[in-house]
């Protein structure tokens, strides 16, 4: 006979397994002869049972979950770090842009660097040395659109995206980069965030490149001449800070600014004390420093740079033309005030060729 009379019964799938269990629907008793028979029914049946009730819960969690389940996620094994030096680990890095693949690059190490410069002080043609060099990618001075730096969160959110190569300029390598960066003018938001900024630095392992002129008077008359080229535009209606080919230096060249003699001392303090300060606040950061006349006249000092990049030593090129290559007094309209102003100074250094090109 059948269960209880008041007894319910599960329906469908659970029915059918329920009514498999229930002995009172099926009265089996072990053949005497064939007890692997058996076993093996009801192995089958218990399968069966098994995938019915499994093939119903699937349905209520759908496809998604079934992905959840069975989906296995690979992972990578780490960059192997053990061949850097315990000194140099905090300045090693390995990023993973979002924007793109390294690929088989993806363990090579990185590192970080910033030009720190001035307007007019050869780090336009620095950099381009720089980028020749085939491992390393420095993408300009990023901080000259002003909405980059309006606060240190615009900073940060910039420098971030360079440091983890997604930032795309003609100077980015990708994949095969070992060293990435960019030129900051102090008067880009620099010295005004300073103490962020050297936080920064030294939290994410980014070091610096001081890039400034000794010869600042050199680097006033260098400034103004570009301020006139701005506006006039001397080359088919075109201002370039940065010139190819001699022709184009020579027409550059022409201008000879008339120099304030009545302030130019106090503006030669004033650069003065405005980079000593600058380099006063940046110090504590992992830094070299540089100066353009020793570029000029001895370009092994490159070697310094790529030594302090810890990339491979090559030949590095550029194919900026320098504007102002003769003696000073041959670019200055009222040289003869000029000189009489700061001959007897500590700016005197200044009236001599500190180089011939």
């Amino acid at each position: 006979m059948g269960g209880a009379k008041g007894e319910e019964k599960p329906g469908g799938a659970d029915d059918w397994c329920y009514q498999f269990g229930n002995k009172n629907t099926f009265d089996l008793k072990a053949p005497k002869k064939s007890p692997l028979a058996l076993r093996m029914f009801v192995f089958a049946m218990t399968m069966l049972c098994g995938i019915s009730i499994c093939s119903m819960c699937m349905k209520q969690l759908g496809s998604d979950g079934w992905s959840r389940i069975v989906k296995i996620e690979a992972v990578e094994p780490p960059c192997n770090k053990s061949t850097v030096p315990p000194s140099e680990v905090q300045f090693v890095h390995y990023p993973q842009p979002i924007t793109y693949s390294r690929e088989e690059c993806k363990c090579n190490p990185v590192r970080f660097f910033a030009i720190i410069s001035s307007q007019r002080s050869g780090s336009g043609w620095f950099e381009t040395l720089l980028n020749s060099h085939i491992n390393v990618s420095s993408n300009g001075e990023i901080f000259s659109t002003k909405d980059r730096r309006s606060n240190i969160s615009s900073i940060i959110k910039t420098l971030d995206k360079v440091y983890n190569l997604d930032w795309n300029s003609s100077a980015s390598k990708n994949e095969c980069t070992a060293a990435v960066g960019f030129k900051w003018m102090l008067n880009q938001g620099l010295v005004a965030n300073h103490v962020d900024v050297v936080d920064y630095f030294n939290q994410r392992g980014v070091s610096a490149i001081f890039l400034f002129r000794r010869n600042l008077l050199r680097q006033l008359v260098s400034q103004l001449a570009n301020n006139h080229d701005r506006y006039l535009k001397q080359l088919n209606g075109t201002h370039k800070a940065h010139v190819h080919t001699k022709h184009e230096a020579r027409i550059l060249a022409k201008y000879k600014p008339r120099l304030n003699t009545t302030s130019l001392i106090w503006q030669l303090k004033q650069a003065d004390e405005y980079t000593r300060g600058a380099l006063e606040n940046l110090k504590s950061t992992r830094h070299i420093t540089i100066y353009y006349e020793d570029l000029i006249l001895n370009r092994t000092k490159l070697f310094d740079v790529l030594d302090f990049l810890k990339v491979p030593r090559m030949k590095l090129v550029s194919r900026h033309v320098k504007i102002h290559t003769k003696p000073l007094s041959e670019y200055i309209e009222n040289w003869n005030e000029v000189y009489s102003t700061l001959n007897g100074t500590q700016y005197e250094s200044f009236l001599t060729s500190d180089y011939i090109i």
